[in-house]
């Protein structure tokens, strides 16, 4: 699967939208907005399979303007979810700069087309035979549970699956790692699943449509991410070499005109190289070689005396 979206991205790639994650962000907004100007405003731009078979097809794509949570009338529902915009964009933000333009995109759009299947092939197994009355009263109830919601929430656990290591302060106290609040998450929908399927074996037949909702909004993170895993990690890896390398590379440079600065005036240079074990540096032993070990934690550089016989530094 990664040699063909390698292909595709060769060939389409420049078609990608870039910063999509603000336009995402400024239709919730937009969303936002209209529910307040008309609480109905939701109603029309719901994906209902029924009534876009009656001719509304203006739903198959206005469904992604409906925000993941309602606004509620009062300043902390207003505060949270200018905060959860903020995250959201954040992260959908960094995650983009890993990726890629082209492979956000197809992740984001992947995961929207993939819901819309879902929520026509659930409508179709639950309607088949049915009156007009089911058949309106289901298509009501597709539109109700197919949102971005669990689009937001592949966008989290593919950041959670990036950057595993990456701090957030939950609550804005308690600092956690993103792969636990991604097992957290994932936790939490395990047990929304297991609530939609007492209902379904209560006789609620028409819960099944949470599920495959949820379910054709996530597949697309599971084959998304873990077909391309091993390209991320190595684009990441040489992306962190890269930053590295320019930022020896800079502070070599500064180095030298520091140096150059004390030629001028009469003080001794500012050596470039030294060594964390013995001290030596390039100006008291100008043969001596300097490397950076790989296996410390952070920039440590020793002479090639002390190299491989040092003890590693953990991060």
């Amino acid at each position: 699967m990664n040699n063909f979206i390698e292909k595709m991205e060769r060939k389409i790639g420049r078609f990608a939208i870039p910063h999509l994650t603000f336009f995402m962000i400024g239709f919730y907004v937009i969303g936002y907005i209209l529910a307040a100007v008309n609480q109905q405003a939701a109603g029309y731009m719901a994906l209902n399979p029924a009534l876009i078979l009656r001719g509304e097809v203006w739903r198959i794509f206005t469904w992604i303007v409906i925000p993941p949570t309602t606004l509620q009338s009062n300043f902390l529902s207003f505060f949270f979810t200018i905060i959860m915009l903020f995250f959201y964009l954040s992260i959908g933000s960094n995650l983009e700069r890993a990726w890629g333009n082209f492979r956000y995109n197809l992740y984001i759009f992947g995961g929207m087309i993939l819901t819309l299947i879902g929520a026509f092939v659930i409508y179709f197994i639950l309607t088949a035979g049915k009156d007009e009355l089911t058949v309106l009263t289901v298509g009501t109830f597709v539109g109700a549970f197919t949102t971005t919601y669990y689009i937001l929430m592949s966008i989290f656990l593919g950041f959670a699956a990036t950057f595993p290591d990456a701090q957030v302060l939950l609550y804005f106290v308690i600092p956690i790692r993103v792969k636990w609040l991604g097992i957290i998450y994932f936790a939490l929908m395990l047990y929304d699943v297991f609530g939609y399927v007492r209902n379904i074996i209560a006789g609620g037949v028409i819960f099944w449509v949470p599920i495959v909702i949820m379910i054709s909004s996530l597949i697309n993170f599971a084959l998304f991410f873990f077909s391309t895993r091993g390209n991320f990690v190595h684009k990441m890896q040489n992306a962190k070499r890269r930053r590295e390398f320019e930022r020896s590379v800079e502070e070599g440079r500064k180095t030298f005109a520091a140096n150059v600065e004390r030629a001028r005036e009469g003080s001794a240079p500012v050596p470039r190289h030294r060594c964390e074990i013995c001290g030596r540096t390039e100006l008291t032993d100008p043969d001596l070689e300097f490397r950076f070990c790989s296996k410390c934690g952070g920039n440590h550089e020793y002479c090639m005396e002390h190299l491989f016989t040092h003890e590693h530094v953990k991060a």
